[in-house]
Formats: C-alpha cells, sequence, structure tokens
C-alpha cells in the first residue's frame, strides 16, 4: 500500500517505521521534511519510506493522522481533497494534563475529523495503546487487543489488515460513533500507564467462552 503520515511523532513514526518494514510505501508528512530527525526516522524506517510535505503525503491512498488534537483541524483543511482516502484517526482529543477529553459523549474526535476531510473514509484506529506496543506487540504468545470503527467496510477492511500485520488482534466495533467510546477508553490506558502506575507495558485482550 501506499501510506502518507500525517504527523511524524512517537505514533506516526513508529506505525510508519513498522508498515516501511513490512514493504508497504511510507511516506512521511512535515511542514519541514529535510529536518535532522526526520531524516533519521527515514533512514531508520529504510528503503520503502521518504519524507516530503505534507500535501505531498496526503496524496497516498491510506493516510494515518497521528496530530496532536489542538492543531488537528488546521492540518486537515490544508491537505485539500481528500476523497475516498482511507483515513485513519490515531488522535485523542485529551485535555493538557491528560485528566479528561476536550469533547466527547455525544461527539467525538474521529467524527469531528471526518466532518474537516470531507469525502475521506475515516476509521479510528491506534488510539487505545501507547506508541511502545506499536513498536512492539509480543506479550509471550498473545495478542494485544486494537478496536476499531468507522462507516466504510471496505476502509475497515484495510485497517484490519494494517494492523494484523503488525502483530495486533484487531477487533471491529462498529460504526465510527462508536469513537465515542474508544477514545473514553484510551483514556483509561493513559490514565491506569500514569496516574495509577501501571506503567506503559500492558495492553488489554479479549477473551471469549
Amino acid at each position: 500500500m501506499n501510506i502518507g503520515i500525517i504527523g511524524s511523532g512517537n505514533v506516526g513514526g513508529t506505525l510508519g517505521t513498522r508498515w516501511a518494514q513490512k514493504g508497504h510505501q511510507v511516506v512521511f508528512g512535515s511542514r519541514d521534511p529535510q529536518a535532522a530527525d526526520l531524516q533519521q526516522l527515514v533512514a531508520a524506517a529504510g528503503k520503502s519510506a521518504r519524507a516530503a510535505a505534507l500535501s505531498e503525503a496526503a496524496t497516498s491512498d491510506v493516510l494515518l493522522l497521528a496530530m496532536p488534537w489542538p492543531v488537528v483541524k488546521d492540518v486537515l483543511t490544508g491537505l485539500g481533497n481528500l476523497t475516498n482516502k482511507v483515513l485513519i484517526d490515531a488522535t485523542n482529543p485529551l485535555l493538557p494534563d491528560l485528566s479528561g477529553l476536550a469533547l466527547g459523549t455525544t461527539t467525538s474526535a474521529a467524527e469531528q475529523v471526518a466532518g474537516w476531510a470531507r469525502g475521506a473514509k475515516v476509521v479510528k484506529a491506534f488510539n487505545t495503546v501507547g506508541y511502545n506496543i506499536m513498536a512492539d506487540t509480543s506479550f509471550q504468545g498473545a495478542k494485544p487487543l486494537l478496536f476499531y470503527c468507522g462507516d466504510d467496510a471496505g476502509a475497515k477492511k484495510t485497517v484490519h489488515q494494517l494492523a494484523e500485520e503488525l502483530g495486533f488482534d484487531a477487533q471491529d466495533a462498529g460504526p465510527l460513533k462508536q469513537a465515542r467510546l474508544l477514545e473514553p477508553f484510551a483514556l483509561l490506558w493513559i490514565s491506569l500507564a500514569y496516574q495509577q502506575g501501571w506503567g506503559r507495558e500492558f495492553a488489554f485482550q479479549v477473551l471469549r467462552r
């Protein structure tokens, strides 16, 4: 797949690197593609990765949105026409002190993203675990759970594949409005990791019988 990374920080850098190492063509988008840290990221990701302006990264078939919530609207509206792009929304509308969410209950960051990126096939995913789990999904034979949700079946199939390739137990949580639940679920992971002292090396799992 051709994957554009909109936001090359911890989450975008980790996922983009792993997908590039799986053989996908990855473009790390940045306002400064020649920045030293971004060039180091590209070198580590390997020959299937390169850096480019955000607008060029946005021409990819699949986009990963992994930016801080306060800048998301301005970045998205500056990318132009995203019609029919698979847009993976990995954002969380966190308050600056991580004490809660800036919005929720009756809407979600994902639904806001879908409104700003009209025509894109938005799928909420990769927002409920830390980037360290994305980098290494091994848990002694168990797979960490990764929920995703969206309104387009084809887009969700694409995201399912990309998540499974990285070693996640990818589970469809339903339509995009389910992000109203997945974003607070992400806050649970964050609060356990930091406020409750669990640390970052844990993930959730589904048990069935």
